[in-house]
């Protein structure tokens, strides 16, 4: 089932008057970091009749005095109760007329069924008539923030509930921070929208809007309509203004349609669409701008387009669509995306059908990578197919395995060699896992054949290539641990030492293209990997071993509260495993003996509010870092964190890049929250991004305001969209959102204004073993 909310229309010129930049609610609600649910019950009513139920055409009344008259007229006096089947009635004086099924009732009474609590001065009911009518009536939904008062409420047999001269609000308090006040006021049988006739929008009692008619949900239920609306400024497009539309096409079919305007740029149309079939689901969605009045250069239009779909045939075959395509490399940048970061630097496109069985698994894909800017093209598998196979064996837990793969490569450069590569390599491996030690052996065969096309008449690649190659590896460690006394406190410390030693032959590959090679990171956990480089392209040589150690200190609780780790990579003869693959090249495929860089990675809980985590790449050989950042992490409670952090890269595109940053997120009390953010580029002595923002939330309504900016990039080589393009874009957003309309107080929190940001928030790591 799809989900999603709708707002009246009469709304949007109210909110529009309120906010700069608002969010649908249906989309944009995000998990908490400062929940209000605590603070927000909703009423409960004990059961009327003390649980007595009715499932046949009955009616059971009960009272402390009765008179009847000849079996056809009642009246109950003192504490009366009436159930039937659907409904049930308190008040302190009922006359039930039996001939004619009505019911006259007066003096506190409460009317209860499964979807509603109504209290009221009296109350007249017919059946023959199937409606009840109460006068000075008060309402509050079950299950649902909804409620208000009534001069007259009527109930239809159908359910339907009819209120003249009537109120209706999410809001709790006594007076209500907004309400909706009208002559008339129609809410459906099962709850799901209202109606408003002559209804008048208040805010703390004064009226700030009057609208003849408006229809607005108050469920979850799925109903076309508009959705909160956005509007707002900033340097890139101006002001800008969007009205979402919701279209419930089936219960399993949906689609947003979204007319957004910026001052700027011109209209943009926006539309997702959305479907469930089965065990097939996916999305589309299509960003739309005919001509951006910002770019001069050229009038084409400027568009994003992207399909992804999941599907399962069976418990064996799995379908997988990623495909998104764009007009510009500046898209992004300029315009924006929910799809994407406007900081992303390529686009997926992919699409897989995998098999899964017992003992062997297969997958045909076809891959491409649409790479903004100007960067190194990627090149396409069309296709990539593989299997894989595992045999168990019956001494020491071993298996014998065997991979194949077949990929065609192609580029979209015309002066770019092209290939096919076939690749297959099969052995045996011997895991063994015991609570104090592990011992993992495998040897394999790996061969690998190239035809490659289109070569370069200077190039080293040769058309046909044929690699073999031997690989051994073993690796164990073991698991020590004892119990230690440490400021009164009983603690775990562990020592966990690990070898594992690597073999595989020297081979000249510079003959062999890069299709879909690049290094791996180094760090304490990368060492200890058996290849060097993604892909197939290069299998480093080695003839090594990698030593690391962690010790670990555990609470009473098996909370960890230390770990240090420490490692690197020995050789015992010369090996590529540490050039860059650039270097590969130009040498020749010579190979020349690199000291491999010292790897560390520290992790500090102090207590239950501050923790320190970082990593380290060093270079013993040079004397200087490759790598390496640090955290400082401090949570008082769930709703107040501060995080402090540290990076430094030594090369990047050939550029190290040195960068702190500082983020607060904190209750000021129950209500209001402050997010802010900081991140200095430490190299260029700039400012990257700076973000402060301010939320009020209550239990029936929320509004955020928050200034941002952060640096502007230009990845189209052509220049398109960078018009009158300032060094940073710089705005305002502004959200309102109305509760209680979707059926709950549901929150908005802060983590959206925690995650919007180019580099976004990453929680501390806790391990609990």
């Amino acid at each position: 089932m799809l989900f999603s909310r709708t707002l009246p229309l009469s709304l949007l010129l109210l909110l529009v008057c309120f906010a700069q930049k608002v969010s649908a609610a249906s989309d944009t609600t995000t998990s908490s970091a400062n929940s209000l649910a605590s603070h927000c019950p909703l009423p409960v009513f004990s059961d009327i009749g003390q649980g007595v139920t009715v499932t046949d055409n009955s009616i059971r009344i009960s009272s402390l005095e009765a008179n009847i008259e000849q079996d056809q007229q009642a009246l109950f006096n003192g504490s009366v109760v009436l159930v039937d089947k659907t409904q049930k009635i308190m008040a302190d004086q009922l006359a039930f007329n039996r001939l004619k099924m009505q019911i006259e009732a007066v003096g506190n009474i409460q009317y209860q069924s499964s979807d509603i609590n109504i209290f009221a001065d009296s109350l007249s009911a017919s059946k023959a008539e199937r409606s009840t009518q109460m006068t000075a009536a008060s309402y509050q939904l079950d299950g649902n923030p909804g409620r208000g008062n009534a001069q007259d409420l009527v109930i239809t047999g159908d359910g339907l509930l009819s209120l003249a001269d009537s109120t209706f609000t999410t809001c709790l308090q006594e007076v209500p921070d907004w309400q909706i006040k009208a002559s008339e006021i129609n809410l459906s049988a099962k709850g799901d929208f209202g109606e408003a006739y002559g209804a008048q929008f208040r805010v703390l009692d004064v009226p700030v809007l009057y609208v003849p008619y408006f229809y607005f949900p108050i469920s979850k239920k799925r109903l076309s309509g508009f959705l909160y609306p956005e509007a707002g400024n900033s340097t890139n497009s101006g002001i800008e203004f969007s009205a979402p539309y919701y279209w419930n096409i089936a219960e399993n079919y949906d689609a947003t349609i979204t007319p957004h305007y910026m001052s700027k740029r011109g209209l943009q149309l926006q539309t997702e669409f959305r479907y469930l079939k089965n065990m097939q689901s996916g999305q589309i969605d299509i960003e739309y701008l005919n001509n951006d009045k910002q770019v001069t250069t050229n009038d084409d239009a400027r568009y994003l387009a992207r399909i992804q779909h999941v599907g399962t045939f069976s418990n064996d075959f799995r379908a997988y669509l990623d495909f998104t395509t764009i007009s510009d490399d500046n898209y992004l940048v300029d315009i924006g995306s929910e799809q994407y970061n406007y900081n992303d630097t390529y686009l997926y496109q992919t699409a897989e059908i995998a098999y899964f069985g017992e003992q062997w698994q297969s997958s045909i894909k076809l891959q491409d990578f649409e790479v903004l800017g100007d960067h190194q093209p990627s090149y396409k598998t069309l296709p990539h197919i593989d299997i894989s196979a595992q045999q168990p064996l019956d001494f020491l837990n071993g298996q014998f395995e065997i991979y194949s793969e077949l990929t065609n490569f192609q580029s979209s450069e015309q002066d770019e060699a092209e290939a096919n590569r076939y690749h297959v390599e099969a052995g045996f491996t011997f895991p063994i896992a015991r609570p104090a030690w592990f011992l993992n052996s495998e040897i394999k065969l790996l061969h690998t054949y190239y035809q490659q096309d289109n070569i370069a008449q200077d190039s080293p690649l040769e058309e046909k290539v044929s690699r073999t190659l031997p690989k051994i590896r073993i690796h164990g460690g073991i698991n020590f641990d004892r119990e230690v006394l440490l400021f009164n406190q009983n603690y775990r410390h562990t020592l966990e030492p690990q070898l594992q030693y690597l073999y595989v032959p020297e081979k000249d590959q510079s003959m062999i293209g890069l299709y879909d090679t690049t290094d791996l990171q180094d760090d304490f956990h990368g060492i200890f990997r058996d290849i060097s480089y993604s892909g197939l392209d290069r299998i480093t040589a080695a003839n090594q071993y990698t030593w690391g150690l962690t010790s670990r200190l555990l609470n009473e609780n098996n909370l960890e509260i230390l770990r240090l780790s420490l490692g690197r990579i020995q050789y015992l003869g010369s090996s590529n495993s540490n050039l860059p693959i650039d270097t590969l090249l130009l040498d020749n495929g010579q190979i020349n003996e690199v000291q491999p860089a010292l790897a560390a990675d520290i992790f500090y809980r102090i207590n239950h509010q501050w923790q320190i985590s970082g990593d380290i790449q060093y270079n013993t050989l040079e004397n200087h870092t490759n790598k390496g950042q640090i955290n400082i992490d401090y949570q008082m409670s769930k709703y107040n964190l501060l995080q402090l952090n540290h990076r430094y890269t030594r090369n990047v595109s050939g550029e190290s890049i040195e960068q702190a940053s500082v983020l607060t997120s904190f209750g000021i009390n129950k209500n209001w929250a402050f997010v802010g953010r900081l991140t200095q580029d430490l190299k260029q002595e700039r400012s990257l991004e700076s973000y402060a923002g301010f939320q009020y939330e209550s239990c029936c309504w929320a509004v955020r305001i928050a200034y941002y900016r952060h640096i502007n990039s230009n990845l189209d080589p052509n220049n398109i969209g960078i018009d009158g393009r300032e060094a940073f874009d710089s705005g305002i957003d502004f959200k309102l959102v109305i509760k209680g309309f979707d059926g709950n107080q549901s929150t908005i929190g802060t983590q959206e204004m925690l995650d919007k940001s180019i580099f976004g928030y990453k929680r501390p790591y806790y391990l609990q073993n």
